[in-house]
């Protein structure tokens, strides 16, 4: 006996649908919200503040970003609300509700 013939499509999914289902069902957390925010960043935060600050992680609604010198972290907690708005138009949903700043080098941090 022959298996019943599929339309095409029928029965399929997208890859990246399985690829997501599988990280969830180990554990993984969803890298997404954090890709979009590096892919935004240097448009939100601008090319003088990315040069020296670069996101580093999302801890639930916590953006964790590296600074490579002091005077960044300053820097970082006195525009947190205008990056944290700009991330928000870009991402809506998505966007942190916190920043929070590290000392890295940034040359570890890609």
């Amino acid at each position: 006996m022959s298996p019943p013939k599929r339309r095409p499509g029928e029965g399929e999914r997208r890859l990246d649908a399985v690829f997501d289902a599988f990280l969830a069902d180990q554990g993984f957390p969803d890298v997404r919200p954090f890709s979009a925010i590096q892919a935004c960043w240097a448009d939100v935060v601008g090319a003088d503040v990315a040069a020296h600050v670069r996101p580093l992680a999302l801890r639930g609604a916590v953006l964790v970003v590296a600074v490579d010198q002091p005077g960044w972290a300053t820097q970082v907690a006195f525009l947190a609300t205008q990056i944290l708005e700009g991330l928000s138009h870009r991402l809506e949903n998505a966007a942190p509700e916190r920043l929070e700043a590290t000392m890295r080098a940034l040359k570890d941090v890609e």
